[in-house]
C-alpha cells in the first residue's frame, strides 16, 4: 500500500477538523463553492467524485461482467438487505430513539422530523462512494458496478413508494432531476470514459498499460477522496458547532443502524459462503447513503431548515468515518473468507 493508503484514516480525520476549522473561518467562499449546483447536485463535489472513482472504471473488464451472473448470490443479498432490510429498520431505529427513549429531551415535531429524514437515509443506497470502499478492500469491480448499476434501476422505481409507505405521506414528488443527473455524473459518464481509456490502453490484449496508468492516477483518488471530505464538512461546519447536542443524537441510531446492517449483512455473506471480493462490496453498499438524493427529498419536502433535512446532513457527516471503520473491519477479517476462496479457486481450475 502507498502512503495516502497506509495512513488514510489519519487523513480523513485531518480534512473532517480542517473542513469543520475552514468552513468556520472562510463561510462565504463554502456558501459560494455550494451555490454551483445543479437540481441539488454540487458540480464541485461531483468533479471531486469523478476523480475519485474514474480510476477504478479503468479497472472495470467489460467481457468479464457477463460472467456476474454466474454468482447470482452476492447480487442478491445486495438487493434483499437494501430493499427488504434496511429501510424498515431505520425507521423502527428512529421511531425507538426519538419517540420513546429520546422523547423526554426532544419535542415531538422536531423527533417526527428525524424520523423522516433518517428513513429517507434509509431508502436510498449507495451510488457514487461505494466504488471507494470497495476499491480499498479489493473488492471485484466488476461485480460492484452491477450491484450498483442494479440498485440504480430498483431506486427509480421502489423510492417513492417505499418512503411514502413509510413516512405515512401519500404523495411523494421525488427529485428526480437529482435522481438521474446523480446516476449519470457518478455512474455513467464515468463508465464509459473508463472504458474509452481501458480500449486505448489495452494494446494487444495487454494489461500492463492499464495497470501503470491506474497506478498513477491512485493518489489522485485519494485526493478526490480527501477533498470531498474538506468540502461536505465544511459546507456543514456551522450546524456542526452550533447545534452539538442535536448531532450527537441523531448520530447514534444512525451508527446503531449502520453497524447492524453491516453486521446482518457481513455475516450473511459469510454463510452463504461468498468470496471476500463479492462479499466486501455487496455489504458496503447496503450500508452507505445516496446522501444527496436523501438530502435533496427532505428538503423539498419539510424546508431547507427542518430537521428531516439535519438529520440527512448528519448522514453525510458520519457516513465517512464510518465506512472508513468497516473497511478497516472488512479487510482485517478476509480470512474468515480464506476457505471460501480456496474453494473456488480450485473449482476454477
Amino acid at each position: 500500500m502507498g502512503l495516502f493508503e497506509r495512513y488514510l484514516t489519519l487523513w480523513i480525520g485531518l480534512c473532517i477538523v480542517a473542513g469543520v476549522v475552514l468552513g468556520n473561518l472562510y463561510p462565504a467562499i463554502f456558501q459560494i463553492i455550494a451555490s454551483l449546483e445543479y437540481a441539488h447536485v454540487n458540480l464541485v463535489v461531483a468533479l471531486f467524485i469523478w476523480v475519485m472513482i474514474y480510476p477504478m472504471m479503468v479497472q472495470i473488464d467489460f467481457s468479464a461482467i457477463r460472467d456476474v451472473g454466474k454468482k447470482p448470490k452476492g447480487l442478491l443479498l445486495t438487493l434483499v438487505v437494501n430493499w427488504l432490510i434496511k429501510p424498515f429498520t431505520m425507521a423502527a431505529l428512529g421511531w425507538l430513539f426519538f419517540k420513546i427513549i429520546f422523547a423526554d429531551i426532544v419535542d415531538s415535531q422536531s423527533a417526527t422530523e428525524y424520523i423522516a429524514g433518517m428513513i429517507l437515509l434509509g431508502v436510498a443506497p449507495c451510488t457514487a462512494m461505494v466504488f471507494v470502499w470497495s476499491q480499498l478492500t479489493k473488492g471485484d469491480p466488476n461485480y460492484t458496478l452491477v450491484q450498483v448499476s442494479v440498485n440504480d434501476i430498483i431506486m427509480i422505481f421502489a423510492f417513492a413508494p417505499i418512503a411514502a409507505f413509510l413516512l405515512g405521506v401519500s404523495d411523494i414528488d421525488v427529485p428526480w432531476e437529482t435522481l438521474l443527473i446523480s446516476v449519470a455524473l457518478y455512474v455513467i459518464l464515468p463508465l464509459i470514459a473508463g472504458a474509452f481509456t481501458r480500449h486505448r490502453l489495452q494494446v494487444n490484449h495487454d494489461g500492463h498499460h492499464i495497470d501503470a496508468f491506474v497506478k498513477v492516477l491512485k493518489p489522485w483518488s485519494v485526493i478526490g477522496l480527501l477533498a470531498t471530505v474538506v468540502l461536505l464538512f465544511g459546507f456543514q461546519a456551522e450546524k456542526i458547532l452550533h447545534q452539538p447536542q442535536t448531532i450527537i443524537l441523531i448520530a447514534i441510531p444512525l451508527l446503531i443502524q449502520t453497524y447492524g446492517i453491516f453486521a446482518i449483512a457481513y455475516g450473511a455473506a459469510k454463510v452463504m459462503r461468498l468470496p471476500h471480493n463479492i462479499a466486501a462490496p455487496a455489504c458496503l453498499i447496503g450500508t452507505s447513503n445516496f446522501f444527496e438524493l436523501a438530502v435533496a427529498v427532505a428538503i423539498s419536502l419539510f424546508g431547507l431548515n427542518s430537521g428531516a433535512a439535519l438529520a440527512t446532513v448528519v448522514g453525510v457527516l458520519v457516513e465517512v468515518p464510518v465506512m472508513l471503520s468497516l473497511v478497516a473491519i472488512i479487510n482485517r477479517t478476509d480470512h474468515w473468507f480464506s476457505a471460501t476462496n480456496d474453494t473456488i479457486a480450485k473449482t476454477l481450475d
